[in-house]
């Protein structure tokens, strides 16, 4: 029998919080990327909190990760008929966690902030403007590029407590250490 830490859930009233920003985060990065609503990647994506993720979609410290899946049309036999399909797996246990230790941030505009960064991640890979599988240092530099995107549609968005969350977030928009800043 495997031990399994017990990992806290979002609550019914903070589910309705995650649906309605990741319905706003959709939205957004849409408008930003100037994408039609035949363009949107819905399809291509879902989003799952902590209670519907499996064992393997788990994990500790990021807030959120993206899983590529191989998905297949229905009925389709030819290799032309599979496509990516990314999963966002919020990870509940840590922005509850990181929400207990910061009380300036609140659950709404850090949410918005988290799910918009992924979205522009599946954006960026749908449009082959990354690799899902890079080096290190890649992943560094676009992490950089992801979060100063993300600041970018965030910015001008009036949510309160937004402002704390893009502080929260300013040092990914700095240059890191040894990481050239490539635009």
């Amino acid at each position: 029998m495997k031990n399994t830490v017990v990992q806290r859930t979002f609550n019914n009233t903070e589910l309705i919080v995650v649906n309605n920003m990741v319905a706003m985060a959709e939205e957004l990065v849409s408008n930003y990327f100037k994408m039609s609503a035949s363009q949107w990647l819905r399809p291509r994506f879902d989003v799952k909190t902590l209670a519907d993720l499996s064992e393997g979609e788990i994990v500790n410290g990021p807030f959120a990760q993206i899983i590529r899946y191989e998905g297949k049309l229905k009925g389709g036999i030819l290799g032309s008929s599979t496509y990516d399909f990314y999963k966002i797996c919020i990870q509940d246990h840590a922005i509850l966690s990181t929400l207990d230790e910061e009380p300036e941030l609140t659950l709404s505009p850090f949410t918005l902030y988290i799910v918009t960064h992924e979205l522009v991640h599946i954006v960026r890979f749908s449009r082959f403007l990354q690799n899902f599988k890079a080096s290190h240092a890649e992943k560094l530099a676009e992490e950089q590029r992801v979060h100063t995107i993300t600041h970018a549609i965030l910015e001008p968005v009036n949510t309160p407590g937004l402002d704390t969350v893009l502080d929260f977030y300013a040092i990914w928009r700095s240059p890191i250490d040894g990481i050239k800043s490539i635009s």
